[in-house]
């Protein structure tokens, strides 16, 4: 019951931060930000439960429907709001906070430098403007903005905005 309480909540999230959703129903039957929500959740569970290989696989089919790729060793927070989200990719030690909000086009990855942790940590309700690049292991403090097509590879205190390379 938790999982579809949590999706309903991810729904009327979408809902209230898009203008252009007119219902709980349509975001839940047309909107691929929701949809990839619904596989990552599944996929993330069977992570969790050391299942590497179905929940890389519920990953994959997440991706071919969606064009948004998030590992499911991801941990997400409550209302990630995912818009026109094709060509998302959020790699596997990646942490986003609560109410955050990705544009298209973004990447939250690694540098190839690291190990064990490689990925960005996102605090609370981070826009991510479409195109920006977050790379290595870095810190996004809270209601950070990133800009359109940015590249951060450094930490973001919180409540800064961010544009061009940083």
């Amino acid at each position: 019951m938790k999982i579809f309480k949590s999706l309903y909540e991810d729904a009327k999230n979408i809902q209230n931060k898009d203008p252009a959703a007119r219902s709980i129903l349509e975001v839940i039957l047309l909107y691929q930000g929701f949809h990839i929500l619904v596989f990552y959740k599944i996929a993330h569970f069977f992570y969790y439960h050391r299942f590497f290989f179905i929940a890389r696989l519920i990953s994959q089919l997440g991706r071919f429907f969606t064009g948004i790729e998030i590992h499911p060793g991801a941990k997400i927070g409550r209302r990630l709001f995912i818009d026109h989200g094709m060509g998302i990719v959020i790699g596997e030690t990646t942490t986003i906070g609560n109410g955050c909000t990705i544009y298209h086009g973004v990447t939250l990855g690694g540098t190839g430098k690291d190990k064990n942790k490689r990925h960005p940590d996102l605090g609370n309700n981070v826009m991510i403007g479409c195109g920006a690049k977050i790379l290595g292991p870095i810190k996004i403090g809270n209601n950070v903005k990133v800009g359109a097509n940015s590249i951060v590879l450094k930490d973001v205190e919180d409540d800064k905005t961010v544009v061009g390379k940083y």
